[in-house]
């Protein structure tokens, strides 16, 4: 199909869900979006990398701004394809992130002569495993596409800046016993009933708040998978609980480490999936001009983003997009198409003001 990036950006997020890409099946997408930037934003310099997209200006401008998105969705859920309710777009990805996605990229097609240098990054599998994170592989193999004095996330966040983004940390708690039958119970060590102190812990744990640049951060510490049972009349010899610790960004991953570690002591732990979180920024010159654009007051972001692989790179970035992120993954995803006209907005009044 052919992709309209001059028209309005309602009309584009739609175009966008209608075209799906659901993580690992981007291809379709990020070929209609390389066509119509080709044929329609001449004064961008494309890269085409695996099924990311990236585009930018060569102004010399003093300042480059990074707009950046994922191309990818959760799976379909009979949500494909976009439907319009009055002032509501529904569809898969309507919030997390095409039309985030569909603001930015009509932007760079449509804004000949910003204020600032821009770069724009479409990339692939953010919905997935971090290994498969195309911005990842940008990261290794294209760095200096990503050099900016601000990266803008277009996660959903209800035309709200969101600021950083929490930490994660998984981890598998392992408990053992001594397998019976259910009937002589007494020569058994039941490890579900071990696993009953974990759980304790647990629920009598108290999270800590932290503000971080006027933006509280709440952590969270919770058991989110539990495992074990052999058959309805033995005695189980082993479970498993999943833990997942959501810390604030002024915890390093080796000070999360610590604390679970501290929490769980005792019981053997075996780390299974981790991220560090991202510091707010907010003081970068960049952001704090982006924030006063918005005419709004940053919060902290709950949940990780691609934000904190830009912060390792010693990148300001945030989190601003039109979409609501409690509808996202939803079969209900939708976006209103006022928050999509009034994001564009936005970023136009600060992309063409110096």
């Amino acid at each position: 199909m052919t992709l309209d990036l001059l028209a309005d950006p309602v009309t584009l997020t739609a175009a966008l869900v209608d075209v799906p890409s659901v993580s690992g099946d981007e291809r379709a997408l990020a070929d209609a979006v390389q066509a119509a930037l080709a044929s329609q934003a001449p004064h961008l310099e494309i890269l085409r990398s695996g099924d990311a997209v990236l585009a930018r200006t060569r102004l010399g401008r003093a300042r480059r701004v990074l707009l950046a998105g994922h191309l990818d969705t959760v799976p379909i859920a009979d949500n494909v394809p976009s439907r319009r309710e009055g002032g509501t777009l529904y569809g898969c990805g309507t919030s997390d992130m095409k039309s985030g996605v569909a603001v930015m990229t009509h932007l760079a097609a449509a804004v000949r002569e910003p204020a600032h240098d821009v770069t724009l990054v479409l990339y692939d599998c953010e919905e997935v495993e971090a290994a498969r994170n195309g911005l990842g592989r940008l990261e290794r193999e294209h760095r200096d596409w990503l050099d900016a004095d601000l990266a803008l996330l277009g996660e959903p966040t209800s035309g709200q800046v969101e600021a950083g983004c929490q930490g994660t940390l998984r981890v598998v708690v392992r408990t053992t016993g001594r397998r019976a039958h259910s009937a002589r119970s007494w020569l058994g060590e039941n490890a579900i009933h071990a696993a009953a102190p974990v759980l304790a812990r647990l629920a009598d744990y108290t999270a800590r708040d932290v503000d971080i640049d006027g933006c509280r951060y709440r952590e969270g510490l919770q058991a989110v998978r539990i495992a074990g049972g052999v058959a309805g009349n033995v005695v189980p010899d082993a479970c498993e609980v999943t833990v997942n610790f959501r810390f604030a960004p002024d915890r390093s991953l080796d000070d999360a480490r610590n604390h679970v570690a501290g929490v769980l002591d005792g019981f053997d732990l075996t780390e299974t999936d981790a991220a560090p979180g991202a510091l707010p920024g907010l003081a970068a010159p960049a952001a704090a001009d982006f924030v006063a654009a918005t005419g709004t007051t940053p919060v902290a972001k709950y949940g990780w983003t691609d934000v904190a692989r830009f912060a390792a790179l010693g990148i300001p970035a945030l989190n601003f997009g039109p979409g609501d992120p409690n509808l996202a993954h939803t079969r209900e995803e939708s976006v209103p198409v006022e928050a999509v006209t009034a994001a564009c907005d936005v970023l136009r009044g600060y992309l063409t003001r110096a």
